[in-house]
């Protein structure tokens, strides 16, 4: 599997790969800085994640096709 052929909503998912560095640093440091930073890895890759997914187009009004909306 090339990297072409990946979605980018599965390269956004392999970010959470980051989370394994913030468990050493919270088991080795501070455990209370190491719970904030997994906080903000999951926002993060959460975010990119929800960025990057399929946008379903909607239409919120009618149009009958004379140039008015309503």
């Amino acid at each position: 599997m090339t990297l072409e052929m990946l979605s980018p909503r599965y390269a956004a998912a392999v970010g959470l790969l980051a989370i394994v560095p913030v468990v050493v640093y919270g088991v080795t440091n501070s455990g209370l800085a190491g719970v904030v930073s997994a906080i903000n890895v999951a926002v993060i890759v959460g975010s990119l994640y929800l960025a990057m997914s399929p946008v379903v187009a909607r239409r919120a009004h009618r149009d009958d096709g004379n140039g008015t909306v309503g």
